[in-house]
């Protein structure tokens, strides 16, 4: 069974950092190229990738993927969540903006710090903690808030709604990964599940949507679903995994408020959103949340 860790060190401070850059742009590359691949076509194509880059890995390093080690239920019920997930993710960015889907999408922790403590004690926070997770809920209400009365309120409400309901459904699946048998699963066999059940799920979705489908896209959209396939499904996710074997999920998720943050910087640089009072009060609350939550207890 991996070693596992009570605080983030630098190896882990690092990847996060990292995944948390990536994440921030890629609802931005979703965003900008969902008006020309429809968003659950372009999350078929991006998991199929995906799951082929994974099994090749898998396959050269040797990693088994099909032995019978009891994970088979909760890997499937795990790729179930993070399918939904992603569909929800790639269907808000039509209705709401990058930067604010990205805030309402890292409500996930509360539901990791609310949940996990249940399964794994070793998970469970301080006061302190919970302060911070509370500081950072009122930011996202603040943020959200701001969707209501505006001209286009019932399109931008839907596209929050379907970016919190991702948020719990990503909180759902730290859940199942850590306290049931994927907990002692290689980070590549934890991630096959998710990718594979994703790459099953999305085309059907999106022929029951009446999607378009099509191989001929610009250049851009191509590099976009590249890096969307290569970073981020595939890279970037393994190495979320490999973290989750070995250090706290609930501190880990807290971290993870960092990619609104860059959600906001790439969505004003690159796509020229709105810089609203609201969203960055709200991106200060869930700075100040991390935090607290990260904090090491005195003495």
């Amino acid at each position: 069974m991996a070693e596992r860790k009570e605080h983030l060190d630098g190896l882990a401070v690092s990847l996060l950092v990292a995944c948390c850059l990536f994440w921030g742009l890629q609802q931005i590359l979703i965003k900008a190229t969902v008006g020309e691949v429809p968003p659950l076509w372009q999350a078929a194509l991006r998991f199929v990738g995906a799951t082929v880059l994974l099994w090749i890995w898998c396959v050269v390093r040797g990693v088994p993927l099909f032995s019978r080690d009891g994970t088979l239920r909760a890997g499937l019920l795990a790729g179930a969540l993070f399918a939904a997930e992603f569909s929800c993710i790639y269907l808000g960015l039509r209705d709401t903006t990058a930067s604010r889907l990205t805030v309402f999408l890292y409500t996930s922790p509360f539901v990791v710090a609310l949940l996990l403590p249940r399964f794994v004690p070793a998970e469970k926070l301080r006061a302190a903690q919970w302060v911070g997770l509370l500081v950072a809920f009122v930011a996202v209400t603040v943020a959200f808030s701001e969707g209501f009365g505006s001209a286009t309120s019932a399109r931008q409400l839907r596209g929050d709604a379907l970016a919190l309901l991702a948020g719990v459904l990503w909180g759902l699946t730290t859940l199942v990964i850590r306290a049931s048998r994927l907990a002692t699963a290689s980070a590549e066999k934890t991630l096959f599940y998710q990718v594979a059940v994703t790459a099953a799920v999305a085309p059907l979705l999106s022929l029951a949507l009446g999607e378009t489908w099509s191989l001929s896209y610009s250049a851009p959209a191509w590099g976009s679903l590249a890096a969307q396939t290569v970073v981020g499904a595939f890279a970037s996710y393994l190495a979320w995994m490999w973290l989750l074997r070995h250090y706290p999920a609930t501190r880990m998720s807290s971290f993870t408020f960092l990619t609104p943050m860059f959600a906001l910087v790439f969505g004003v640089v690159l796509l020229h959103e709105h810089l609203t009072v609201q969203l960055a009060l709200a991106l200060v609350g869930v700075a100040a949340g991390i935090v607290l939550v990260n904090r090491k207890p005195s003495g």
